[in-house]
């Protein structure tokens, strides 16, 4: 056999398998999502045909608020929407106006995608933080009021949801029950389930959690999984089955010259 010829068949055979072993890199890549945190119970799917388990994660519930706007607004209105909330007051001395000016940062990062991220202040001091306190700290930082909102509520129902709900708590094991006072952004998704926590006076927890909420919106719904990502089992199949058939392909049209060669001859 010619040397070039030779060569022909490696290449048929090594090609499919690079493939292969790049979409398998890449996709490893691009599956990889912040994780999901506080499970509610752990059951079982089908799974091409078979019983796997499948964790129920944590959603939280629905709650109301008053914004600095004196608009009445809910969880429930944000649907489709990442958010990043946040637990201050407006008269905190201390952590509340740095993490004011890191959330500052981030709803500049997306002030072109204003559709994808809600940024979400609560205050754990409702009861002087009125409707007139919330937008004079609001407008103190210069925010977007439309994707920011800033707001207070019932006490009791505002400290159920941070402990109950976003789990404050173990995010933050500093975190006084009487007075919820921590440094952390919590970042929900689509569905409300916590996808993390990030000290905001960390650049580099700030850094990633810029880089989480686009991920998370490319994130496909669990029951509508990514084509590809159901296909990688079998792409060495695949991509084995394309370096055969062009071998063979190789193959016939080799001998099929040959004929033809020797019929002139």
């Amino acid at each position: 056999m010619k040397r070039n010829a030779l060569l022909a068949i490696l290449m048929t055979m090594l090609l499919p398998l690079t493939g292969y072993w790049i979409v398998k890199y890449y996709s490893k890549d691009a599956v990889h999502m912040p994780a999901h945190y506080f499970y509610d119970s752990v059951g079982e799917k089908s799974v091409r045909g078979k019983k796997v388990p499948d964790t129920i994660w944590h959603q939280a519930k629905n709650i109301h608020f008053t914004n600095q706007l004196g608009k009445e607004v809910s969880l429930d209105d944000l649907k489709g929407k990442i958010i990043v909330l946040d637990f201050f007051f407006t008269r905190c001395p201390s952590i509340c106006p740095g993490l004011a000016k890191s959330m500052k940062k981030l709803q500049e990062s997306f002030k072109q995608n204003p559709d994808i991220v809600q940024f979400l202040s609560i205050s754990v001091d409702p009861e002087h933080d009125s409707v007139t306190q919330l937008r004079k700290f609001a407008d103190k930082f210069e925010i977007n009021h439309d994707t920011w909102w800033m707001v207070t509520g019932n006490k009791k129902e505002i400290y159920d949801f941070a402990f109950n709900e976003i789990k404050a708590s173990i995010a933050d094991t500093n975190v006084d029950t009487a007075f919820i006072h921590t440094e952390n952004f919590f970042l929900l998704d689509t569905n409300r389930v916590v996808r993390g926590w990030y000290n905001g006076f960390d650049t580099i927890k700030m850094a990633r959690l810029a880089m989480d909420i686009p991920t998370i919106m490319l994130e496909k719904d669990r029951k509508s999984p990514s084509l590809l990502r159901e296909f990688i089992p079998y792409l060495p199949v695949i991509f084995i089955g394309i370096g055969l058939t062009i071998l063979v392909v190789t193959l016939l049209n080799r001998s099929k010259n040959k004929n033809n060669a020797a019929t002139n001859i």
